[in-house]
C-alpha cells in the first residue's frame, strides 16, 4: 500500500539537486573545471531564456555547449525535456559537438547512450539530437513540445536565417532556453543581428532582441589573466605564442585578428576595398547556391614570390564560379616554380594559367607552352593601365584605375564579392584576410590599391595567396564576349 508521503513523492518528484546548479553538476557529476567566463555562460543560461556567446578562438566552446547538454538532460525528467544541437556542418556537428557530449555522456555515467549520428536516448526516448542546417527548415523544431527544451547553436556565425526563425518559435515558452555560441565573424549574420545593442566593451548585456550577450576576448582567459586552473586545462586555452602567431599573420586590426583574437564583430573599413562583410557571404551553402553547380572552366592564377623574405608562390585554382585548390612554395627559383605550375596543371586538368607577368613570372611563360601545347597560358603585368572601357560611359578604364592591379582587386575582388558572385567557402582565413587588407583612395580621380610594401608595413605580410585568387577569376576586358564584358570584364563564363 501506498503511503501518503509516497504518493505526494510520486506524483510531485523533488527536483534534481543540481538542477540550478550546473557548475557544481559539471565539477562534481564529471570531474571537470569549468573557468569564469564558461562559469558565467552556464549560470547566464540557468537564469535568460536567450543567451548568445561572441567568443575568440580556442575558449573551449563546444566543451561547454555539450555540457550544458548533458546537464540539461541529466537534470530534467525524461520525457519531459529534449535538447536540440546544430552547427553550420555534419562535421561540426558530429565530430566536434556531439563527441564532446559523447564524452561528457561517458564520464558521468549518464542514462541511455549517445549514437554516432548524433543521437541521445534514454529507452524509447529520444531525448536530444543535434543536426546541421540542411537538415532543417524554418519549421524545423514544429512538433517539439517538451517543456523542457534546450537548443544550442554552435558556430552560430553559419547558422542560416531560416533555422534562427525556426529556433525563435520557442520563445513563448518560459522554461525553454537558447545558447547561441561562436567565434563572431561575419558582421552581416544573423548572430550579429541578435548581438547588436549588447555592450561591445567586454562586458555582458542584454541586446536589442532581447538575448543576454557575452564576449570572451582571449585577454578574458586564464593564460592571459593569471586565473588559477587545473594544469591539462591551461594547455587547451590560448596561449601567448598562439596571440603572437596570429597577430604576426592577421595584423592589429585586421578582421580576423578583431573576431578570433578580440571576440568581436569586425566593421567593415570604410576605406577598405574588399569589405569583410562581403567576402563572409560568399561563404557557405547558399553562396555555392547562388553561383550554381558549374565547375568549368579550370582555370589557375600564379602569384610568383618576391625578392623579399617570406614570400610565397602561390597559385589558386578557379572552377567554374567557385574558388579552389592553393598550392605553394616560399621560392621563386623559376625551376621550382615552374615544377609547382606544371604539377598543379596536372592534377586540375586546368585549360588556362594565369601568371603574374612581371620578374620570374614572366620567363615562365614559354616553358609552360612547350609543355603543354593546348593551354592557354596569360601574362598579366599588373603596373600596366587597364584596358578597355567602361561599358557604362564608354570611358578608358586607364581614366579610372591608376593601374590594371587596381582595376583586378575593384573588378575581381570588390564587385564579384558585393555581387555574391563567387564561392569562397574553400578558402581558409588567411587569404580571406588578405583580400579584406588593402586600403583605396583617389588618387586626381582615379581608384587606386595600396602597394604591397605599404600593406606589408601595415599587416606584416604580402597578399600573396589574395593576388593568385584574384588572377584565377580575371579576365581581361578585350577578351571577353560582348555580354559579359558589359559585367566589368569578367569573364565567368568562358
Amino acid at each position: 500500500m501506498l503511503t501518503f508521503d509516497d504518493l505526494h513523492g510520486e506524483l510531485y518528484p523533488q527536483p534534481d539537486p543540481y538542477l540550478a546548479d550546473p557548475v557544481g553538476w559539471v565539477n562534481d557529476k564529471l570531474g571537470e573545471h569549468l573557468w569564469s567566463k564558461q562559469v558565467e555562460i552556464a549560470e547566464a543560461l540557468r537564469d535568460h531564456r536567450k543567451v548568445a556567446v561572441k567568443a575568440c578562438h580556442g575558449p573551449g566552446k563546444s566543451f561547454l555547449g555539450a555540457r550544458l547538454v548533458a546537464h540539461w538532460i541529466d537534470t530534467h525528467p525524461v520525457g519531459k525535456a529534449s535538447a536540440v544541437t546544430s552547427a553550420p556542418t555534419d562535421h561540426q556537428v558530429k565530430a566536434i559537438l556531439w563527441k564532446e557530449i559523447g564524452r561528457a555522456h561517458s564520464k558521468g555515467n549518464l542514462d541511455g547512450y549517445v549514437t554516432l549520428d548524433a543521437r541521445w536516448k534514454v529507452g524509447a526516448e529520444l531525448v536530444a539530437f543535434g543536426r546541421k542546417p540542411a537538415d532543417h527548415n524554418e519549421h524545423g523544431f514544429q512538433g517539439i513540445h517538451d517543456r523542457y527544451l534546450l537548443v544550442v547553436l554552435d558556430e552560430a556565425c553559419g547558422i542560416p536565417p531560416a533555422l534562427w526563425i525556426g529556433a525563435g518559435t520557442l520563445g513563448t515558452n518560459a522554461d525553454a532556453r537558447m545558447l547561441a555560441i561562436g567565434n563572431p565573424d561575419d558582421p552581416s549574420s544573423e548572430f550579429a543581428s541578435i548581438c547588436a545593442g549588447a555592450p561591445d566593451d567586454g562586458t555582458s548585456g542584454l541586446s536589442d532582441d532581447g538575448w543576454w550577450v557575452i564576449t570572451i576576448s582571449i585577454f578574458d582567459t586564464p593564460n592571459f589573466t593569471g586565473e588559477p586552473v587545473p594544469a591539462d586545462l591551461r594547455e587547451q586555452l590560448p596561449s601567448q605564442t598562439w596571440l603572437d602567431d596570429a597577430t604576426k599573420q592577421y595584423g592589429v586590426g585586421s578582421p580576423l585578428y578583431t573576431s578570433k583574437v578580440l571576440g568581436r564583430f569586425p566593421a567593415d573599413a570604410s576605406t577598405g576595398t574588399v569589405p569583410w562583410s562581403w567576402i563572409k557571404a560568399c561563404q557557405g551553402d547558399d553562396a555555392a547556391a547562388r553561383v550554381g553547380p558549374l565547375k568549368v572552366p579550370v582555370v589557375l592564377g600564379v602569384d610568383v614570390a618576391g625578392s623579399d623574405a617570406g614570400d610565397e608562390t602561390v597559385i589558386y585554382e578557379r572552377r567554374g564560379a567557385h574558388a579552389g585548390r592553393r598550392w605553394s612554395v616560399q621560392s621563386s627559383d623559376p625551376e621550382v616554380v615552374l615544377q609547382l605550375i606544371e604539377d598543379a596543371v596536372r592534377v586540375s586538368g586546368a585549360t588556362k594559367v594565369k601568371i603574374d607577368g612581371i620578374g620570374v613570372g614572366w620567363g615562365l611563360v614559354a616553358p609552360l607552352r612547350r609543355t603543354f601545347p593546348t593551354l592557354d597560358v596569360v601574362s598579366v603585368v599588373v603596373s600596366e593601365a587597364a584596358p578597355g572601357r567602361d561599358p557604362a560611359d564608354g570611358k578608358p578604364w586607364a581614366e579610372k584605375f591608376v593601374n590594371l592591379r587596381a582595376f583586378i582587386w575593384w573588378h575581381v575582388g570588390r564587385v564579384l564579392s558585393q555581387d555574391h558572385a563567387w564561392d569562397l567557402t574553400d578558402v581558409d582565413d588567411a587569404t580571406l584576410n588578405e583580400l579584406a587588407a588593402p586600403k583605396y583612395r583617389e588618387v586626381r580621380g582615379r581608384i587606386q590599391i595600396e602597394s604591397k610594401d605599404e600593406l606589408r608595413k601595415r599587416i606584416g605580410r604580402s597578399t600573396d595567396n589574395a593576388d593568385a585568387l584574384l588572377l584565377a577569376f580575371f579576365e581581361p576586358p578585350a577578351a571577353s564576349p560582348p555580354l559579359v564584358q558589359q559585367s566589368y570584364g569578367l569573364a565567368l563564363n568562358e
